[in-house]
Parts: C-alpha cells; structure tokens; sequence
C-alpha cells in the first residue's frame, strides 16, 4: 500500500467545531480514567476479598490476569468492529458493559464469579480504550490534537497513581465491593455525555472479519500478559517461562499469518509508517519505565522508608500532580520546539528524573521527594503526550481505526512489561547482595535498570524528521528556517 507510506496530503481527522475537543476529550477521558482506576485499585482488596470467597490471597491473582485475558483479546478487535458498527455506538456500548460488568463483579459471591465478571468488564475495557482514542482523533481538528491530547492523557496517567490509595481507603472505611460500584455513576454519566455531545463517525465495511488472526493474536498476547505478570511473583517464574515461550510462538505465527491476509486483526504494515512507527518503539520502551513506577515507588516507601500505607500514596501523588501540571504547557513547548527536539530532550530528561529516585533515602526531607516527583509526572506526561499525538501524524483517516488498536495494545503490554523487569532486577539485586529480604538499595538498582531502558529511546527520538507534525504543533509557523514561499 504506497500511499499509506508517505504524508497523507489530505487532513487525518475531519473537521470538527473547535470549541468542542475539550468537552469530548475530558468524556473520552473519564472513560479511560474509570478503566485505569479499576485495573489497578482491586490490588489492595484481594487479601479482604480473598477472606470473604474462603480462598488463600494468591489465588485471587486469577481476578487480576482474567482481565488481563480479556484486554488481550479484545483490544485488537476494537479497532474492526468500530469501523463495522461505528466508534460512537461501540464506544457506548463498551461502558455500558463496563459498568455491568463492574456492577457483577460487585454482586460476585465466589471466585468463579468474579472471574466471569471480570472478563465481562474486561471486553468493555477493551473496546472503551482504543476506541474512546479513535473518536477523539475523529473529532478534533489537527491543530487541537496537541492540546486535545493533554487533555486525555492526565486522567489516564493519574488512575494507576490514585488506585492503590483509593483501594485501600475503601477497603479501610468501606466494603470492598464498593471499589466496583463507584464505576456506576461515573458510566452512567458517560454514556449521556457521549450521547449528547460525540456525533456518530460514518462505518465502513472490511471485508471478512480476521477470526484465525483473532484467534492467534489473542492466545499470543494472552499468554505474554499472562507471563510477565507472573514474572512478578515469586514462586511462579517457570509457569511464567512457559507462558512467555507459547506467548512468542503464537505472536510469530501470527506475524506469519499478517503477511498472508488482506485486513489483518493486527496490521503491522502500520509500523512502516515513519511517525507511527518511531512512536510505537520510543513510546514501548518509555513506557516500561512508567509501569515500573507505580510497582516500585509504594514499596520502596514503605518496606524501605517504613512508611504507612497513607503516607506512601501521598507522596506517590505528587507524579500525578506533576502530569496534570503539564497539559497547560505541551502545547506551547510543542509549538515552540516541535515534535523531534522536545522528545529527545525530554526523553533525556525524563529518564533522568526517575532514575534520580535511586538516590532517595529516609533522611532526606518529604518535601524535596514530593518536588522531585512532581517533576518526574510532569516530564513523564509531557513525553507521553508527544508520542500519542505524533504517533498519528501520517495515519490516513481510513487506516485511524486500525492504528489505534495496535498503539493500544503496545502500550498495555509494556506497562505489564515495565512491572516485570521492576521485579526482575529487585529480585536480581538481592541475589547479587546475597540477603533474603529487599533494600533500599534493591530499590536503587531497579529504578537504575528502568530509567536506563526509558533512555535507549533516544535511539528512535533522534530518527524523527524535524518536520515531523509540524501541521499538529503549529512549529513550522515560527521556525526560523519557514518561509512564506515554503
């Protein structure tokens, strides 16, 4: 497919009245905040649930990874079946069964239960992210995408951050079913704001649907989630070995197979694409460093410091007080320094900033922590923003559907990468250290690991053109090399 290889000369997103993208990426938005929070607040619930069900803590790991399942199932579904249905009603429809299946999984009585809520409430996760994506770059003008992006990334960024703390404040005060039922109001007030405010998107039809692909993808990604969340556990590295091995055959097989089919599930000609393609390898490696985070800053304050399961998610706050902070300034840095410079520099310095969180230690003032953090989310946002807006600078409008699936699979496999790698050099520094129990020092040598993978995307930073969303930025109208007559 040449054309799709080359800058499209037509806009990539229809127009849309201007003074609506804010109001359509705040929904689009809470959506996605709604999903980051519940995949991340059960966490601190299992012992309490594990105790009401009769079973032991790490069996309810199975609620955790049958969401997982579903996520990787369905994610690379999303983007065909909104072009064959339309990412309004599908984008609908998904927090609908979002928030049955949240309201299920607060009715469950036993683990089996659970477990089908969860991969109920999972299929709508699934569609409601890559999807949700989808009908704002539908929606907004290519001149908004920068701030429209900032708008949408904060909540998604702040949801793992909050959903530990939150978990255990309902969990402390409240019943622990109630972590599934606040997602009932904020889901039924979605679905009125998208009923109102998003305007329907015209569907296409693609032909045959890819079910071996399908069917391949999903057993390939399954089994990778699957494998790097065992990763974690200790206990479990064989079955997670095992896992990981079945995961990367079926992925091969499935690379085997899209080369073979006209519309395949994943289509990974997208990759061949200059801007999308840097901004899926970049963004990937970044991105192992902001799943590692949320893993390694609560235990590190409180095995290391000694810290109360409160005093930890105060401080683990400031980064998302830091990513909110930013989405005033992406625009204007963007404008001002366009898309290749401001990722490479920021790349740099973002990786910095986390990788300085090796050098915390209890002695030093709760106040320069929180300051150090707050910069850490700030950065980390800004980069993130940058990737997912220029990921798409080159995406012709007929191809958006498909190029939002795939970038959304990345991303959620690398987060579940970047807790694994967390845990591996944790568990790799004691071994080294040769004592039973972690150290602050553990801590240093993976927060080093993890900011040292997040800097190997200047590699892919470097290889951006410098033109690279130019047209999105707005930074080819003051850059001292533009011309009228160009």
């Amino acid at each position: 497919m040449p054309q799709a290889l080359s800058h499209p000369t037509h806009p990539a997103v229809p127009a849309a009245p201007t003074q609506n993208f804010r109001t359509i990426a705040l929904i689009v938005a809470s959506a996605m905040f709604m999903e980051q929070l519940d995949a991340t607040v059960l966490t601190t619930a299992l012992p309490t649930m594990a105790r009401d069900f009769g079973v032991t803590a790490p069996n309810m790991s199975v609620a955790l990874t049958s969401y997982l399942l579903s996520l990787a199932v369905f994610i690379p579904a999303s983007g065909r079946v909104a072009d064959r249905f339309g990412a309004k009603l599908v984008f609908r429809s998904a927090i609908v069964v979002f928030t049955l299946g949240s309201i299920l999984c607060g009715q469950a009585n036993s683990l089996p239960a659970l477990v089908a809520a969860r991969v109920f409430q999972g299929l709508g996760g699934a569609m409601m992210m890559p999807v949700g994506r989808l009908v704002l770059l539908r929606s907004v003008e290519r001149r908004n995408m920068v701030s429209a992006m900032s708008w949408l990334l904060v909540p998604a960024m702040i949801g793992p951050i909050i959903g530990p703390p939150v978990g255990g404040f309902i969990v402390t005060y409240l019943d622990w079913r109630w972590i599934f039922y606040i997602n009932v109001p904020i889901g039924c007030l979605g679905f009125v704001l998208v009923s109102l405010f998003i305007a329907e998107t015209p569907r296409t039809d693609e032909g045959r649907f890819d079910v071996l692909g399908l069917f391949l993808s999903g057993i390939g990604l399954g089994c990778l989630f699957f494998g790097f969340e065992l990763a974690s556990h200790a206990g479990e590295r064989d079955v997670a070995l095992a896992l990981l091995g079945v995961g990367a055959i079926f992925a091969g097989l499935y690379v085997r197979h899209a080369r073979r089919v006209v519309s395949p599930i994943l289509d990974l000609s997208l990759m061949r694409i200059p801007s999308f393609g840097l901004s899926v390898w970049g963004g990937s490696l970044t991105r192992i460093t902001q799943g590692a985070q949320p893993f390694l800053l609560p235990l590190m304050f409180q095995l290391g410091f000694g810290l109360t399961a409160a005093q930890s998610g105060t401080l683990v706050l400031a980064t998302a007080v830091g990513s909110v902070s930013m989405k005033a300034f992406a625009p204007k840095l963007l404008r001002r320094f366009g898309f290749r410079r401001s990722l490479i520099v920021n790349g740099v310095v973002s990786s910095a900033g986390y990788a300085l969180c090796a050098a915390f230690r209890p002695g030093i003032p709760y106040g320069v922590i929180f300051a150090v953090l707050v910069l850490c989310g700030f950065f980390m946002s800004f980069q993130f923003t940058a990737y997912n807006t220029v990921a798409y600078d080159e995406i012709p409008h007929e191809r958006m559907s498909g190029a939002t699936s795939f970038y959304t699979t990345f991303q959620q496999l690398m987060l579940s990468v970047g807790i694994c790698i967390a845990a591996v050099a944790l568990q790799g520094s004691m071994t080294l250290r040769q004592h039973a129990t972690v150290q602050l020092a553990d801590f240093s040598t993976a927060f080093l690991a993890v900011s040292a993978i997040s800097l190997l995307a200047t590699f892919w930073n470097v290889r951006f053109s410098p033109d690279a969303g130019t047209e999105i930025s707005g930074h080819r109208m003051i850059s001292p090399r533009s011309s009228p007559a160009a």
